[in-house]
């Protein structure tokens, strides 16, 4: 296994295919710079850019941005919220609809393995709906009721997103088993293994989306 990606430390001598499995969001830069990450994966990131008259520094550049940022997290809570915002709800509405289009790529032309991700992509779909659903009622209600010091009220709103984050919850629960835990076959192809690489780092940030709200955020207001 590759060790994770650094900022743009070496981009350029990394193969596409290695970057596409080890950062998360790699697929949408490669498929809009028209770079084949999966088939034509085995050459670097300098030559594949050199071969389309990419300019490099701009693809490493991009790529390099989707490093998640490493800030202290703050207990305040109007810099907490836009922390949570920025790194957390801007995040999924950004790489769920990337997810959801390499599952289906996968479904589709690996349909006859039996170690096939069935249904996945259908999961990930409703879990986007969900998800954003829970997002847009978080920053139009419950944010805003937050930032002007809250009221007493704010119980019952705080209360049902608890409630949804443990759907939340139990939607990843339920792509784990169909994705079996992120494992991909030992023969997948590149799409295969950024999909899993990006399944697993959508677990790991709702787990800490749903941390710093339910542990730090909500428990400053359910006095």
């Amino acid at each position: 296994m590759h060790d994770s990606l650094d900022g743009n430390s070496g981009l350029a001598a990394r193969t596409l295919g290695e970057i596409a499995t080890t950062l998360p969001g790699a697929t949408a830069i490669f498929r809009r710079h028209k770079l084949d990450f999966c088939c034509g994966g085995a050459i670097s990131l300098a030559e594949a850019t050199k071969r389309k008259n990419l300019d490099l520094k701009s693809v490493e550049n991009e790529l390099a941005a989707l490093v998640a940022s490493k800030q202290a997290i703050p207990e305040e809570p109007e810099a907490l919220i836009e922390r949570i915002v920025e790194r957390y709800h801007d995040v999924h509405r950004r790489e769920l609809p990337e997810l959801v289009l390499l599952a289906q790529r996968v479904e589709h032309v690996h349909a006859a393995r039996p170690e096939v991700p069935v249904g996945l992509a259908a999961a990930l779909a409703e879990m986007t709906d969900e998800l954003c659903a829970h997002m847009q009622k978080e920053e139009q209600i419950l944010f805003p009721m937050m930032r002007r010091g809250g009221n007493p009220m704010i119980g019952h709103p705080i209360g049902m997103m608890r409630h949804e984050h443990t759907e939340h919850g139990e939607r990843l629960d339920a792509l784990s088993v169909l994705a079996n835990d992120f494992e991909p076959p030992a023969d997948a192809c590149g799409t295969w293994r950024a999909l899993y690489v990006g399944l697993r780092k959508l677990s790991d940030d709702l787990m800490d989306h749903i941390h710093l709200e339910n542990n730090i955020l909500f428990p400053q207001f359910n006095a």
